[in-house]
């Protein structure tokens, strides 16, 4: 009988697939109920655990997330409240915040949701009292504000910000950005707490959206939602992922339905049959919507939707991006090859113009993150594996000052350049989602399903992998040493798969060990090597990579080069702009590591180069890109 049952569901999940193809190739929106009727199978193989699963072991990484929390407690939740109480007619003496939180900046209260989020992450992990009372205080005082002004609005900005976005389609700041920002952190504080009352009010929130979509037209809704603009004030952040999540929660079908509003065709179609529209559009404002694509996806199993998140990222990373996983810059217009406005993304494999003091922007990069780690999920694949380690150790943990935990807006790559921190007091989108990303760093370095374990990144850590019974905790200097290990915990033998990801620098030297002996096995670059076995109590699994220098070129100038050692990004220290002599062989074999540190040298042309990894520059004048030139 059970052989029969799962023969009748792979035959329900064909007939199903059959269907989606269908619905695909006649371009047809279906409506909530439709879905309500379809057999769904599961979109993942490999999932992510919950972050009360994973902690951070004492580390350079551990360092990080603890200025980041240290931050966190800093704030005044007052402060952080006052403008959602002024707009909600109580009196606060609290002194407002300054910057992005400013009580004349149109997107006041962004910040509080990105707060709510990084707070929830840590409370889940960490089980902080401290963090838990505060976010317990803060919703009920935003509960407060939602009924003094009637029961379902909640922001820190009047709605007549929304009246006039309808009105005029433009003409205010990003209203639903902010309010997404707002819904999203409750939404989190709820998954990850257990807090009902932030549950409860991000569903009013989502009436109070529905109220202001069921009176306007379609024709209305497209103008309100079309984004295509540089620097579009009628930005929407993440209104449909939002929604999306609310769904995955509530099952109610009006959230899917109202969701649904915010996946605009306009840009979902020609991702969905890979027509590359990127050049021009704001990267943070459309990333964000694959995000919520890959939502919808997740929920309904469109087909469409997969096609398009799929394509998206093939088209972002393979075209789009700068050599450590980040993305944005100018914009190109008609007139010039590039803009000076950065944000945006520019024309297809045109990269070598672009690097400005104002590229990879901070949210694009945490972004992408999200969506290369659910794309894993879906698939399995080490490629997004290993995309995900190198923006990791590249681009994101090169975003945060290791000496006080303060972020970059952007992260350039041109010479010569600094990194300019955001101040405590700014609060800007990238403040934002830097707390998020760093009170999250044990997030995706393991995923699992009922029989196989991956390991995607090398970050000392314990992990609970409950449903097994099994605690393996990772030891590691990584990337500062080459080598992980791994240790088993169990009560009893247990079987499962352990796979661990060889990324694209590894070269074929490279060892496992399985308590001291050799696993006779063939490295191969982005792959994974699977030890499947019973393992027992005190088991040990040793990874010892090898690895070499190695460069990675513009793709429409190859004599614009940057270099790596093994997956460390190389920073030149240096306040000029970086010209190289010779070729590309010979400077690889002129880089040689320093004694007793972390740190390289190169010479070339009479100058002795430094070069640090990337993530540990802070103050000092850098260069990543550098042009080789034979003709002086």
């Amino acid at each position: 009988m059970k052989h029969a049952a799962k023969i009748y569901v792979i035959i329900l999940f064909l007939v199903y697939l059959l269907n989606q193809i269908h619905v695909y190739g006649q371009n047809v929106t279906r409506t909530a109920q439709d879905f309500k009727m379809v057999p769904l199978a599961n979109a993942r193989i490999a999932y992510s655990f919950p972050g009360h699963d994973i902690s951070l072991s004492p580390s350079w990484i551990k360092q990080r997330e603890d200025l980041n929390t240290s931050f966190l407690l800093s704030l005044n939740p007052d402060r952080l409240l006052y403008n959602f109480r002024v707009n909600a007619g109580i009196v606060s003496d609290a002194k407002p915040l300054e910057g992005w939180e400013s009580p004349d900046c149109g997107l006041r209260g962004h910040f509080v949701g990105h707060y709510l989020s990084a707070c929830a992450g840590i409370i889940d992990k960490n089980r902080d009292t401290l963090l838990d009372k505060r976010i317990k205080y803060m919703v009920n005082a935003l509960g407060e504000c939602q009924q003094k002004l009637g029961g379902k609005y909640l922001s820190a900005f009047p709605e007549s910000e929304f009246d006039t976005l309808e009105r005029k389609y433009s003409g205010v700041w990003a209203p639903y950005y902010t309010y997404h920002k707002i819904m999203q952190g409750l939404l989190d504080v709820y998954t990850q707490t257990g807090n009902q009352k932030a549950y409860q009010i991000a569903k009013n929130m989502a009436d109070y959206v529905k109220f202001r979509m069921d009176k306007l037209s379609e024709a209305e809704i497209e103008k309100i939602l079309y984004s295509a603009e540089a620097n579009p004030t009628n930005e929407a952040g993440g209104m449909n992922e939002v929604l999306h999540n609310l769904f995955a929660v509530s099952k109610d079908p009006a959230h899917l339905k109202l969701a649904t509003v915010f996946d605009r065709k306009w840009f979902s179609q020609p991702l969905a049959e890979r027509k590359d529209i990127l050049s021009g559009l704001h990267s943070n404002t459309h990333i964000i919507l694959v995000n919520g694509y890959a939502r919808r996806y997740e929920n309904t199993h469109e087909v469409y939707y997969h096609h398009a998140v799929i394509n998206f990222w093939d088209m972002l990373m393979e075209h789009h991006c700068y050599v450590n996983g980040s993305s944005s810059g100018p914009r190109p217009i008609a007139t010039t090859p590039t803009s000076r406005i950065a944000e945006h993304w520019g024309v297809a494999d045109h990269l070598n113009a672009t690097l400005t003091g104002e590229i990879a922007e901070s949210c694009v990069t945490h972004n992408t993150q999200k969506l290369t780690a659910t794309l894993f999920s879906w698939t399995a694949d080490p490629k997004y594996a290993d995309a995900y380690l190198n923006t990791f150790y590249n681009s994101v943990m090169a975003s945060q000052n290791s000496e006080d935990g303060k972020v970059v807006y952007h992260l350039p790559l041109g010479s010569p350049r600094k990194k300019t921190f955001l101040k405590e007091n700014d609060f800007r989108c990238c403040n934002g989602t830097g707390i998020e990303a760093f009170a999250n760093l044990n997030s995706n370095i393991y995923f699992h399903n009922q029989e196989t374990l991956w390991v995607n990144l090398f970050i000392p850590s314990k992990i609970n992998w409950i449903e097994k019974g099994v605690i393996i905790e990772q030891l590691s200097n990584f990337p500062e040493e080459s080598r992980s290990q791994f240790t088993i915990s169990t009560q009893k033998s247990i079987s499962f798969a352990l796979k661990l990801l060889i990324p694209s620098w590894a070269n074929t030297q490279t060892k496992i060990l399985v308590n001291g002996r050799p696993f006779e096995t063939k490295i191969k670059p982005v792959s994974y090597v699977t030890i499947n076995r019973i393992w027992n109590n005190g088991d040990k699994i040793e990874l010892v990579f090898s690895c070499d220098f190695h460069l990675q070129t513009m793709p429409d100038n190859k004599n614009v080069i940057a270099l790596f050692f093994g997956p460390v990004l190389l920073a030149f220290e240096t306040e000029n702009e970086l010209i190289l002599k010779g070729n590309q062989e010979e400077i690889l074999h002129s880089i040689t590591k320093q004694p007793n540190e972390f740190s390289f040298s190169l010479k070339n042309n009479g100058t002795v180069y430094k070069l640090v990894p990337f993530y540990k520059l802070t103050r000092a004048s850098y260069g990543v890109y550098a042009t080789i030139r034979n003709d002086f």
